[in-house]
């Protein structure tokens, strides 16, 4: 990887050191199994041999058809600059094991990739010289994506690197793959250095560079080695530019194009087809030990199956964990007559999400106390869906959201004060009972878009195209004294996808019942599989 090297790389290479008995790499011979491979000549050049071809069979993907508008849009925004966007590295779970690798969003979003591409690998945008028949064509940059070539058995990194090497992870795709599936130009990443240090100054006519800082801490030092080494280092200048990389990357995934919608409706589909798994296993598992669990096995196994993997960590969350807002260990017993809470979403192999909350009556059927409060949260929703319109703001759903609970906290004589009271910035105090927020942009992050501006997010007008959750709830907490008994150890949340178009409001998520009678009849109607 010339001057870009991953820790597994210096594990590799520190695996063909000295072996000397004694020495601290034959210690780590004992408690690395990577590591106990044959070294001797005959041995790699016998790994060389007898292999078939094995080259992935590899077509264009869908994103390559949507991927340059969005890099167009993107260097248009800095023209005459490098703009550096790294797919990042694993990250470590526990001695040597890695989490499964997830590409950066940003990345993603500009290379069209997903599922585990591309570790390691980084886009960079080039600024085109303004003489060019590429200029002169208003092309501003041009993308190259710089990835490690493949391992494959024609080379000793087959079986000598654990990162790369096919022998250990299976054919990936190479420069010529990558080009193919991505229809962006693609480059060995040991030329990276030479790539990002051209034209580097701080003089006129010099090429600034730009970095996603915090996605791949050795692409940041190697590209502020560079500014340093070509006189432009100003650590604050230049930790501000890359500000402004990364929130206009957030900003421009705000308005989902054709085939970002579609993704979030098949993770929707997805995300139902998990929820009706649940359903399938509550009567089975009700009462018994850790059966929060039993049933994000459920959940959890349907991601794998029908998407990449889970868009967030399931929340299962029974009796008094519902009103945990992030309840995530999921140890709880699930009894008949609880509510149980479910946030759960599925991300597709595109890495698009839904996310969806339901909350169920564990017996299959709602008392008049769970009707009341579920049809409260309900309404809640349906005035946010509502107050969402072309030219709305989020502020518009949330106030609309809170005023309904609390008009209904006042109703159950739970309010200290009256309704404008508490509605008033002065008051609140309806939010001991909500008090998150009921709305958020939803893509390739379950939280889209967060490195926007607030003025540009909360503060902005929805538009055609934006993709967003309105989830209100009601949180009663268990040792909640200011409740009465009934209530406590209640909560209820209600989360739906929505996409905005130019006529209103669309529930995505319409499909995945809500409405109480329709809950009870899909709770009935999976019980009896």
């Amino acid at each position: 990887m010339g001057e870009v090297i991953t820790a597994k790389d210096k594990e590799y290479e520190a695996e063909e050191r000295s072996q000397a008995p004694g020495s601290d790499q034959a210690m780590s011979d004992r408690v690395n199994n990577r590591s106990l491979r044959p070294r001797s000549e005959a041995f790699k050049e016998f790994m060389k041999t007898g292999w078939a071809n094995n080259e992935p069979a590899i077509e264009p993907m869908e994103s390559s058809k949507f991927t340059p508008a969005r890099l167009a849009a993107l260097g248009k925004a800095f023209p005459g600059e490098r703009l550096v966007i790294p797919a990042g590295q694993p990250k470590v779970r526990n001695n040597d094991c890695d989490y499964m690798f997830r590409p950066d969003s940003a990345f993603a979003y500009y290379t069209g990739l997903g599922m585990d591409y591309e570790a390691g690998a980084v886009l960079v945008l080039n600024p085109v010289d303004p003489d060019s028949p590429e200029a002169k064509a208003g092309q501003t940059h041009v993308p190259e994506l710089f990835v490690a070539p493949r391992a494959d058995n024609s080379t000793s990194d087959f079986f000598l690197n654990p990162h790369y090497g096919e022998y250990w992870v299976g054919p990936r795709a190479g420069l010529k793959e990558m080009t193919a599936m991505t229809g962006i130009e693609t480059h060995d990443i040991a030329q990276l250095a030479d790539a990002l240090s051209k034209d580097v100054g701080s003089e006129a006519g010099a090429v600034r560079v730009r970095v996603m800082r915090e996605t791949d801490p050795q692409i940041t030092s190697l590209v502020e080695s560079i500014r340093e080494a070509n006189g432009a280092a100003d650590p604050d200048r230049n930790s501000a530019n890359d500000d402004k990389l990364h929130e206009f990357a957030s900003e421009a995934r705000m308005v989902k194009d054709s085939y970002e919608i579609n993704e979030i409706r098949k993770a929707v589909a997805a995300t139902k087809d998990g929820f009706d798994r649940i359903l399938t296993r509550l009567p089975e598992v009700m009462d018994k030990p850790r059966s929060e669990r039993m049933l994000e096995g459920a959940f959890n196994s349907n991601a794998r199956e029908e998407g990449n993997g889970l868009g967030y960590d399931t929340i299962i969350a029974s009796g008094a964990h519902a009103p945990i807002l992030h309840w995530m260990r999921n140890t709880g017993v699930v009894r008949k007559g609880d509510m149980l809470l479910i946030d759960a979403g599925v991300e597709v192999d595109s890495l698009y999400t839904a996310d969806i909350t339901r909350t169920f009556p564990v017996g299959g059927k709602f008392t008049d106390l769970q009707k009341r409060l579920y049809q409260a949260v309900l309404d809640s929703q349906q005035a946010g869906f509502e107050a969402a319109k072309p030219g709305a703001t989020y502020s518009d759903i949330h106030h609309a959201c809170m005023r309904v609970i609390a008009e209904r906290l006042h109703e159950w004589g739970l309010l200290p004060v009256g309704v404008e009271e508490s509605l008033s910035p002065e008051g609140q105090q309806h939010r001991r009972w909500l008090a998150c927020g009921v709305a958020h942009h939803l893509g390739l992050d379950v939280h889209d878009c967060a490195q926007a501006r607030y003025e540009s997010y909360q503060g902005a007008t929805i538009t055609p195209g934006m993709v967003f959750t309105i989830e209100p709830g009601l949180y009663f907490a268990e040792n909640d004294l200011l409740l009465p008994p009934e209530y406590r150890g209640i909560g209820i949340r209600i989360e739906d996808d929505v996409l905005m178009t130019e006529h209103g409001p669309e529930w995505i998520s319409a499909g995945i019942p809500k409405q109480i009678p329709d809950v009870e009849a899909w709770m009935a109607d999976r019980a009896a599989k």
